[in-house]
């Protein structure tokens, strides 16, 4: 049970910094879809207590504090049959109800706007759909768009992992393995590409000059433009990004992942609007 009582934390919610992230993303083994601050209570006689809270997949990880490394509760809501709407109290917060099909789950945010957006992100996930409000930002209706194709993605590459057990699909093979924002091009044709498009995000994940290895080009507004080059170095089944305090991660997809929670969502994976058959884009086959 989740018990005690706290206020919830006023300050602007913050990423963990980069050693804390590493760890959960290790222990979860599941990638990061969103976060922040949340009250919860099970039962209504009971008090809320607020958690710094991370939904991974469709499962809602929930920190006594938001530097803990270790998550003290976890609650799996892919059995989620429906929520109610968000309302608020008398004291300004938003409340809204998980209706799981072993029970229920009272949930409480900061406001009414992430509420919703809370609400829209677990919707997202544990329905492959993005609920239809109109009162989320284009900026919050985008990300879940995006979230949304991740795990279809995850659920297609399951499947093909699982068929390989019979038909020896080699798995780095898949469609399904690599960001969308992944393009088979060299440094200085992701700039070019970053600049002409500026609409269709800022960062870009394409193949390293040994064709090994990885890179993230990202190209952010400050005074003027800025561009940056990170080296994603692949070592086993994992990827390092050669950061001055390296970080190491799962899989590509968590790679971008990375870049847009550390930056609070300012860099946003470059997909085109539009993709034809001349796009410089590589996407290798599903031998399955």
């Amino acid at each position: 049970m989740l018990q005690g009582i706290r206020e919830q934390p006023e300050e602007t919610p913050q990423p963990a910094p980069q050693r804390i992230f590493q760890e959960r993303q290790r222990i979860t083994g599941l990638p990061l879809y969103f976060q922040g601050y949340l009250s919860v209570r099970h039962a209504r006689h009971q008090e809320f207590r607020v958690y710094w809270t991370e939904l991974r997949g469709t499962m809602l990880f929930f920190y006594d504090d938001k530097k803990a490394p270790i998550y003290s509760q976890k609650l799996d809501v892919s059995a989620l049959t429906s929520a109610t709407n968000v309302h608020p109290d008398e004291n300004g917060s938003a409340q809204f109800i998980l209706m799981l099909s072993n029970g229920e789950l009272e949930l409480k945010a900061s406001d009414c706007e992430c509420g919703k957006e809370w609400k829209g992100f677990i919707l997202t996930v544990t329905k492959l759909s993005v609920p239809p409000d109109e009162s989320l930002l284009p900026g919050q209706l985008r990300r879940m768009h995006e979230v949304r194709k991740e795990k279809k993605r995850r659920i297609m590459l399951n499947d093909c992992s699982s068929a390989s057990l019979d038909r020896k699909c080699p798995p780095s093979s898949t469609l399904t393995t690599m960001p969308t924002c992944f393009y088979a091009v060299s440094r200085q044709e992701a700039i070019e590409m970053l600049e002409k498009n500026p609409s269709c995000g800022n960062m870009i994940l394409c193949p390293g000059r040994d064709n090994k290895n990885y890179a993230i080009t990202i190209r952010h507004e400050l005074d003027a433009p800025c561009l940056k080059h990170y080296k994603v170095m692949s070592k086993g089944t994992s990827y390092v990004i050669e950061l001055e305090r390296q970080v190491t991660l799962p899989s590509l997809q968590s790679v971008v992942n990375y870049f847009v929670a550390q930056t609070r969502e300012k860099l946003k994976p470059f997909v085109l609007r539009t993709r034809t058959a001349e796009d410089p884009v590589l996407r290798k086959q599903a031998g399955c």
